[in-house]
């Protein structure tokens, strides 16, 4: 799928999304408000992931600790009576990018399944320390009393506001994501990804990308954590925790590496079936299990690589049918 294709799609995708509160308001169902808003929160955790992930090639299993980062940033200064949602949104985003640099030029100089470990013993690490964080909860986590202050003009209580917020967030790392993998650097991301010799034959220091990509999803991530952190006013060590992680690389497999686009799709995928699912049964994942194994086999780029070559076989049919008549 080209660049305009893609573009298209996200607009066609973040328009049916903005359409969601009036659905909800006909419906009197304020609860998919609630509900599409944690999905777009998680998709922005995804997309952070697939730039590592798809485009560089590191399969972190701690990636969601810089979502705990950012939740417990919110709530940390919230029990400490600071709701200015400028300083705290800043110190979310700008302290989960400081942890992903330090934790990355650590991580970074390993490659396949050492990085993995390395990325899975941070993660665990800083899990259980948020576990002994006794005067924040502990275990049990802890409410927060309120939203950000963004002042009158974005009042974050206000669920329909708060939802065009994320649904303005997502919006803008949407599109500015895709200009950035189709950019000079995107270009180098995916080919120290494909053939990291090569890389260094041309010039180029892939440490270096690899570093800043680390860092970009790192920041987006805490972004993401500072977001769920409001939605649901509350934040737990489970939002570290290294199955969190994994459910993100379910996600942005699910719908599609490499492509943006797909984790948006992916993510909304896992999470309505996580919520429907298990009004049935509590081993809902023994059912998104296979039909996530089949997507991949048939696939193998997710729903979004799927559902092109449905359509590609389509056009082919038709062709063929066009001149045999």
């Amino acid at each position: 799928m080209n660049f305009v294709k893609q573009q298209l799609l996200n607009i066609s995708l973040l328009l049916i999304f903005a359409l969601m509160p009036l659905v909800a308001f006909l419906l009197n169902e304020p609860f998919y408000l609630t509900l599409l808003s944690r999905v777009m929160i998680y998709a922005i955790a995804a997309i952070s992931l697939d730039l590592i992930l798809g485009y560089g090639g590191m399969v972190s299993l701690g990636h969601a600790v810089f979502v705990g980062f950012g939740a417990y940033s919110i709530g940390i200064l919230a029990q400490h009576g600071i709701h200015n949602g400028y300083l705290a949104f800043a110190i979310a985003i700008l302290g989960s990018a400081l942890l992903a640099l330090l934790t990355g030029i650590l991580s970074l100089r390993t490659r396949g399944i050492y990085f993995i470990m390395i990325t899975l013993a941070f993660a665990q690490m800083l899990y259980y320390i948020t576990t002994n964080l006794s005067q924040y909860g502990g275990e049990d986590g802890m409410s927060l009393i309120s939203r950000s202050d963004f002042g009158s003009l974005l009042p974050l209580h206000n669920d329909t506001v708060f939802f065009y917020f994320v649904w303005l967030i997502l919006a803008i790392i949407l599109i500015v994501g895709k200009r950035l993998v189709n950019s000079h650097f995107g270009m180098v991301l995916r080919g120290s990804h494909s053939n990291l010799r090569r890389m260094h034959a041309l010039g180029f220091n892939p440490f270096i990308y690899q570093l800043s990509a680390y860092v970009i999803a790192g920041s987006l991530a805490g972004l993401a954590g500072a977001l769920l952190a409001n939605q649901a006013q509350y934040v737990s060590p489970s939002y570290l925790h290294w199955t969190q992680s994994g459910h993100l690389i379910v996600m942005v497999v699910l719908g599609g590496l490499a492509t943006l686009t797909g984790p948006l799709i992916g993510t909304t995928l896992f999470l309505l079936a996580e919520e429907f699912l298990s009004r049935w049964t509590e081993h809902w994942m023994i059912i998104l299990g296979p039909a996530l194994l089949i997507i991949v086999l048939l696939g193998r780029g997710g729903v979004l690589g799927l559902s092109q070559n449905i359509l590609q076989k389509i056009k082919s049919y038709r062709s063929r049918g066009n001149k045999t008549s």
